[in-house]
């Protein structure tokens, strides 16, 4: 057998990780850097014309990886079949539980915002509203819940989902979220308690503001130093990051309003300073998608739900600033801020349009699969409808106040389809499975389980050396 023509040697092909691979046929062989395992020395994320330039050899090789990968866990999972996995412990599916799953908390609270802003209250009103918050309590604490068990089963999955190029932009969802909380409960429970909650609320909106400064500041900066991207794949779920800040300004705006006046006015001033920051980082990256949209046509249709994230800059910025201009009437002159009131409404109703229009093409049974990004067919536009509402009560103007009302209907119509798509898609498998959610193998970016994966074929010192 030894001296056999035929025979192979089955001893595994070890592939350096360096910068450089060794073939047994053949010399040194250079392998780009957009080629590296995300973290090994030298790597960057892949653009648009690392592939434009080497598709043919790109897909060779990416056929034969994928043939590869699906003989590993053919091998590894007896019930795989055709490529798909029939059956997945609910242990092995926590390990897809992604950041974005806090977009579902972000949409839950935002109901609840928006059923305290209806100007028409009607007896039971508050008691929806009620239900609405402590429901999206419960969601928070069974997100935490989840994320922390996918951390502690797969510790590797931490650092990933800040390095992935999608599923990092919605690490700050779990900032917003809980400033949502903070928001509903200065909302629905300050009236109900003595003066400790506000004391409470005050010191943790201060906790939400540095929050929110860290994790904005923090994500953008460690996207700009690892990753790469190109304007034709730009969506505006690029401004997700800077989400956290633009809820502090309604929170300060209805905080404010049940505070003493000196306490009041730092988070009046706190609050228009944040929201100042997040708005302006929101119009810069306005201007990239709107470029985007000239250059390269709407996106396609599974990633057009993210369209909606346009609309919150604008819409929570106006929300905010009215109410906090209302709450400082006490200590500013009566004309402050006069005409101003609907700066950045008319904005959000221009994104709106935009984005309702751009789903026209997908109707359709099949066009979109469930993601939960589709919950930003509900949280941005909270922030058009509290836009809404503050614009009509600062105008006193029915007609407007009654659109809102009506949008308020078809907003929980939105999120009860959404919530039901969300539990559908769980049992159809659409998430919370390998390769099906935000933390999927992407451009240069290979999951840890597709890298323990390789480690389990080749070696543990070739990780990511041979990757596409």
């Amino acid at each position: 057998m030894k001296n056999h023509p035929n025979h192979r040697s089955k001893r595994p092909h070890i592939v350096p990780s360096s910068h450089s691979t060794v073939s047994a046929r053949g010399p040194k062989k250079h392998v780009p850097k957009h080629l590296l395992c995300p973290g090994q020395d030298g790597y960057r994320t892949p653009t648009i014309e690392d592939f434009e330039h080497r598709s043919e050899d790109l897909i060779k090789h990416h056929s034969h990886s994928q043939s590869q990968s699906s003989d590993m866990i053919s091998k590894r999972h007896p019930d795989h079949k055709h490529g798909i996995l029939e059956k997945l412990e609910w242990k092995e599916r926590i390990r897809h539980f992604t950041w974005t799953f806090f977009t579902m908390t972000m949409a839950t609270g935002g109901i609840a915002n928006v059923l305290h802003s209806v100007p028409f209250r009607f007896q039971g009103l508050e008691a929806i509203g009620v239900i609405f918050f402590i429901f999206n309590v419960v969601l928070f604490l069974m997100n935490i819940v989840l994320i922390s068990m996918r951390f502690y089963y797969y510790p590797e999955t931490f650092k990933a989902s800040f390095m992935h190029p999608t599923e990092s932009l919605f690490v700050p969802a779990a900032v917003v979220s809980f400033g949502t909380i903070l928001l509903n409960i200065s909302q629905y429970g300050l009236y109900r308690t003595g003066p400790w909650l506000n004391n409470v609320v005050e010191v943790l909106f201060w906790i939400d503001a540095a929050l929110a400064i860290v994790a904005s500041s923090g994500i953008y900066l460690l996207m700009w130093s690892t990753q790469t991207f190109t304007i034709s794949k730009m969506t505006p779920v690029w401004i997700f990051p800077a989400y956290p800040l633009l809820i502090i300004g309604p929170h300060a705006g209805v905080l404010s309003s049940r505070l003493r006046q000196s306490r009041a006015l730092d988070i009046i001033i706190g609050g228009f300073t944040l929201q100042g920051i997040g708005f302006l980082v929101s119009v810069m990256i306005y201007s990239a998608f709107i470029y985007r949209l000239m250059t390269q046509k709407l996106p396609k249709e599974s990633l057009r739900p993210g369209m909606f994230v346009s609309v919150g800059p604008s819409g929570f910025t106006a929300a905010g600033v009215i109410n906090m201009a209302l709450s400082a009437q006490r200590a500013l002159p009566a004309d402050f801020m006069g005409d101003a009131f609907g700066f950045g409404g008319e904005l959000a109703v221009w994104f709106f349009l935009v984005s309702v229009g751009a789903h026209w093409s997908c109707v359709g049974h099949g066009k979109m699969n469930f993601t939960m990004t589709w919950y930003s067919f509900v949280f941005p536009n909270t922030a058009l409808i509290t836009a809404t509402f503050a614009i009509g009560n600062a105008f006193n103007t029915r007609a407007i106040q009654i659109i809102g009302c009506v949008m308020t209907v078809l907003l929980i119509i939105a999120w009860i389809l959404v919530f039901g798509m969300m539990i559908r898609a769980i049992k159809l498998k659409q998430i919370l499975w390998p390769q099906k959610g935000e933390d999927k193998d992407e451009g240069g970016f290979l999951s840890p389980e597709t890298l323990a994966e390789k480690n389990g074929e080749y070696s543990q010192d070739v990780i990511g050396a041979d990757i596409v």
